[in-house]
């Protein structure tokens, strides 16, 4: 049989005239004279300076300094500089310039704590905390260019504090809320960052989750850690180091009179000044800092909210992340530069019952939701009724990202809680990409787990070993092009940046993913290529394998691997979870249902794909934003180390994968 992504798969869903012509793509496509999406993905390719410099205006980015180049690759594609000459900061133009507009009565951020508490922020109370806190950290000794972590939970304060290092030239370091003390360390360290601001604890399944007690113990091992500011949140006891630790409330009661509602000085940085310090996970070697700048990550994310997902000023978006993952950030600065609203969560989206996650986008008239496929799988275990009791009419887009799909879980999203009606907007880069290189969006039709292509601006490909473009097989996937929201390197290691994405194919950006483009024109994401299977020289992505296992009546969710055969370099070992009620009774019957889905993958991709053993078991390790970790999962399995395992949801998972060998 042909893989999942070239069967012949059928178009879902075709937007409306009133989708399509109402969009904002279709607005940039008016603007700029483009007959088509299609001619626009040529222009975008072709002539990179005047399409970012068309973004750049369409967003209404305003610099204090006009630049006097869009672009400057004098020193390379690796270090393609942009909007050079230009002086800005982006904070002006996510709150400043809204204030004294009809933006500044407009709600910026609406909150949920999960034991029930809400909050409500317009855009001029939040200029007014960002300013009060701007002037806290410069009481404090802050100044431009200074390291500023902020290891907090999705609180509103968390906003806050990263505007207000952003607002006087600081550099943002977010971290995973859920890090343990040497996750924190690391990055703190590697940074060497100045400050920490962080709280006591936070609600997660209705325990309180200690976040100082942590962060004590990763500010033991950082230097450079002068100042520690604590957020009250949870209000439980903590410890506490007089001289480097303040309370955040205290501080800024003793700001605000002082202030008396004026405002701090934003400081002006060159486009080019980092803004952002975004760290992978470090599964793999140790964590990787990418630098962000202040006309780079902010620009290229919101370009592509605009572009992808249709976010207009009237819109709430809600992503299902935390502010340690590229998405948190993404969603601040993105939803603010455009006058929406964002929602926060904090806690866990099926706590304390499955329907949480469809009771806060009622609640709170969520119009955009993003979530990842993993998490869709595990909430569509409960089936449709938690769904079904809730208004769901205010969506008008739902968002995917995160790793590939399913088509069983796709088209559940796309029938249950769309009804059949909304896109799913799938959509696929990474930390150092600033947001996407695939994407869909309100001109084009979609197929179930499809992406329509390429985001504007992106000069994606898929190519072989040789580095030459293909269509109808699986390849690399690779960008021709630098864009602006590019990683300018990582932080204190220029070395390892090239070797990472600039040393397989002269001159092309290698991604790492696994990608395919089927015989419609639709792209579609396969994994990681480092989580690439290869069964006696034919490349197998994982999703491949578990798509038909999820198909299964019996499988909820499933991850697969690849392990060492002497025979055929790699065989399949596959772990599921099975669908409630569906455990087999005895050994018996569980070994006729290993061996049923070891047939179903042999006779959906060949014999010679056939997994070697399928293993049961109750949960499969994921990051809190429900992330599968298929190189934690082959490492637990092959009794390797693991690596650092703090951003896990379940680390319990890894163990129960361990025990199985």
């Amino acid at each position: 049989m042909e893989p999942f992504w070239e069967s012949g798969g059928q178009i879902v869903w075709t937007p409306t005239a009133e989708q399509a012509d109402g969009s904002r793509l279709a607005a940039f496509l008016r603007t700029h004279s483009l007959p088509s999406f299609e001619e626009l993905l040529h222009r975008s390719a072709d002539d990179i300076e005047w399409f970012w410099d068309a973004v750049i205006r369409d967003l209404d980015i305003r610099f204090f300094t006009p630049y006097k180049k869009i672009l400057d690759v004098s020193r390379g594609d690796p270090w393609a500089q942009w909007c050079v000459g230009g002086r800005l900061n982006i904070l002006h133009n996510c709150l400043d310039k809204w204030m004294g507009t009809p933006v500044e009565k407009r709600i910026a951020l609406r909150w949920e704590g999960e034991e029930g508490p809400v909050r409500t922020i317009t855009y001029g109370d939040l200029w007014r905390l960002v300013n009060c806190m701007a002037g806290v950290l410069r009481r404090l000794g802050v100044k431009k260019g200074d390291i500023v972590a902020v290891f907090m939970p999705m609180v509103p304060e968390i906003v806050v504090a990263l505007f207000a290092g952003a607002k006087i030239g600081a550099i943002l370091l977010p971290l995973f809320s859920g890090y343990g003390a040497e996750a924190v360390a690391s990055r703190v360290a590697s940074a060497g960052a100045k400050v920490l601001l962080t709280a006591d604890g936070f609600y997660r399944r209705g325990h309180v989750v200690p976040m100082k007690e942590v962060a004590d113990r990763a500010a033991r091992q950082c230097p450079t850690l002068e100042t520690v500011i604590v957020f009250r949140r949870a209000g439980t006891q903590i410890p506490w180091t007089p001289g480097r630790d303040h309370w955040w409330h205290e501080l800024a009661s003793h700001t605000s009179p002082r202030l008396g509602g004026a405002e701090i000085q934003t400081e002006q940085t060159e486009a080019e000044d980092p803004l952002l310090l975004l760290y992978t996970s470090g599964t793999t070697g140790p964590p990787k800092g990418a630098v962000h700048t202040h006309c780079g990550f902010p620009v290229k994310g919101t370009q592509d909210m605009v572009h992808c997902l249709d976010v207009q000023s009237s819109d709430t978006v809600y992503w299902v992340t935390d502010m340690g993952w590229i998405m948190g950030p993404w969603l601040v600065f993105g939803t603010t530069l455009l006058g929406a609203t964002m929602l926060l969560y904090e806690g866990a989206p099926d706590y304390p019952a499955p329907d949480r996650l469809w009771s806060l986008v009622e609640r709170h008239r969520v119009s955009i939701l993003g979530i990842s496929p993993t998490l869709v799988r595990s909430l569509m275990q409960h089936g449709d009724e938690p769904v079904r009791r809730h208004n769901l009419s205010s969506l008008r887009v739902l968002g995917s990202t995160g790793e590939p799909w399913n088509p069983d879980p796709w088209n559940w999203f796309f029938r249950t809680v769309g009804g059949g009606r909304l896109p799913i907007i799938n959509y696929s880069g990474g930390t150092e990409i600033s947001g996407g290189i695939l994407g869909g969006n309100l001109l084009l039709p979609l197929k179930p787990t499809a992406f329509s292509g390429p985001i504007p601006g992106m000069a994606a490909d898929v190519v072989d070993e040789s580095g030459r473009s293909v269509r109808g097989q699986v390849g690399e996937l690779v960008i021709r092009r630098p864009w602006i929201g590019m990683t300018r390197g990582f932080w204190n290691d220029r070395g390892r940046y090239l070797e990472t994405y600039w040393s397989r194919f002269p001159g092309l950006w290698t991604h790492g993913d696994w990608a395919a483009i089927d015989s419609d024109g639709l792209w579609y994401i396969l994994g990681r290529s480092d989580d690439t299977i290869k069964v006696a020289g034919k490349r197998l992505g994982p999703a491949e394998v578990e798509s038909v296992l999820v198909a299964h009546k019996a499988v909820l969710e499933a991850g697969c691997v690849g392990v060492p055969d002497p025979l055929k370099g790699q065989e399949v070992v596959c772990f599921c979870v099975l669908r409630s009620g569906q455990a087999p009774q005895d050994a018996l019957q569980e070994d006729a249902l290993r061996e049923e889905l070891r047939e179903c993958v042999a006779q959906s991709l060949g014999k010679p794909l056939k997994p070697r053993i399928i293993k049961f078991v109750q949960d499969l390790p994921k990051t809190r934003n429900a992330k599968l970790m298929r190189r934690v999962m082959r490492a637990a399995y092959l009794g390797q180390e693991t690596g650092d395992l703090s951003s896990l949801e379940n680390p319990l998972a890894v163990e129960e994968i361990r025990r199985s060998r």
